[in-house]
């Protein structure tokens, strides 16, 4: 199903922008995990709308409700299924865009392919979707951190031209959360402040770079050769509203290097095998390798601006659209749970499939 991803740990979310609720359904969660509200709560209010000064004021309490699959605080090993109600919608500032399309959105796109679309909100396009998703990782952070001691961050290392500097090795939880727009750079943090309100009221909108760390990840994760871990990364990064591109440790600065400098070493250290150097990014050949996991993901501008802009009705008449509603001038700051999220599940699948591989090496 389009709407499903994982193997293993599967998840499939539901739900349009400005309909009665979102969620998502979680199959193959190992039971006897401790599981309640609140587990998933802490990570959706991360994601929550109307948080700061720089976010959509869209207000939604977005409170979680586990509706199956947990009994007496654990995990049943069934699915779970995981809703939250819509409040705040307000479908009637959508109108003008029911027979417009919205440049660089997904309008066009979802008309062509079904003949039909959800314009309150943009529906099942809409960043809302993400909601199930940052549910489901929550679960999934959960069994990794007690199976492995996995621990996963992410945050926003560049605004339109703003960079920050920070070394995501040393990187905490504690610093990201320390700035409305989750820069571990506090002095890039106030300009990337500042970029975003100016671009809120100029009616526009800004992009920008998130960084991502996975900890204590095990080697061995990945399916050669189609299902390579970083592959299954770049899906799930690339499968989120907004994103446009993905790499994996140097990523695109790999061809300033000569093989002589690139090659991450391996050196015994305290009885396991390492690397003296991660420019792999912890995967090599599509397996993990024991390393730290790091990886970038680059989002445009949201396409929704305040702004006339020209376009065509579903008619193909040119035209002049003028937006209303509730949009965020820049998505990076919500977007961090997300991305924390997918490569959770992302990396929870995986270590599943490794298990079964395991499993049934022990039978022959």
């Amino acid at each position: 199903m389009p709407n499903s991803f994982g193997q293993i740990f599967r998840i499939t979310t539901w739900g349009e922008s400005h309909g009665g609720s979102v969620g998502v359904v979680v199959d193959g969660c190992p039971s006897n995990i401790p599981l309640d509200e609140s587990d998933i709560q802490q990570e959706l209010n991360r994601r929550k709308p109307g948080q700061s000064s720089i976010t959509t004021p869209r207000k939604e309490d977005d409170l979680a409700h586990i509706y199956s699959g947990t009994f007496q605080g654990k995990t049943l090993g069934t699915p779970i299924c995981v809703m939250v109600m819509n409040k705040d919608a307000r479908p009637h500032d959508y109108d003008e865009i029911s027979t417009k399309f919205r440049p660089s959105h997904s309008d066009f796109g979802y008309q062509t392919k079904y003949g039909i679309r959800n314009w309150e909100g943009g529906g099942r396009s809409s960043a809302r979707e993400t909601i199930g998703r940052v549910a489901a990782g929550a679960i999934a952070k959960k069994v990794l951190k007690l199976l492995y001691n996995v621990e996963i961050l992410a945050c926003v290392a560049q605004i339109h031209h703003i960079k920050a500097e920070f070394d995501l090795e040393k990187v905490t939880m504690d610093q990201i959360e320390s700035t409305i727009v989750r820069c571990p750079d506090p002095e890039a943090a106030e300009k990337m402040i500042a970029c975003i309100k100016e671009a809120r009221k100029e009616g526009d909108s800004v992009g920008g770079i998130i960084h991502c760390i996975a900890r204590n990840v095990p080697a061995a994760l990945g399916e050669p050769v189609f299902d390579k871990l970083d592959a299954d990364l770049a899906k799930a990064m690339l499968s989120l509203p907004a994103a446009k591109g993905f790499d994996l440790g140097t990523g695109f600065e790999a061809p300033l290097y000569k093989g002589s400098e690139h090659n991450d070493t391996y050196i015994p250290l305290n009885g396991k095998i390492v690397t003296a150097t991660n420019r792999s990014g912890g995967i090599q050949g599509g397996i993990s390798n024991g390393m730290p996991i790091i990886f970038r993901v680059a989002f445009k501008p949201t396409s929704t601006i305040m702004q006339p802009q020209k376009t065509v009705t579903v008619e193909g008449e040119e035209t002049i659209l003028q937006p209303k509603g509730r949009h965020d001038p820049c998505v990076l700051p919500r977007a961090i749970p997300i991305v924390e999220a997918m490569t959770a599940i992302t990396l929870l699948d995986h270590a599943l499939r490794q298990n079964s591989l395991e499993i049934s090496r022990l039978l022959h």
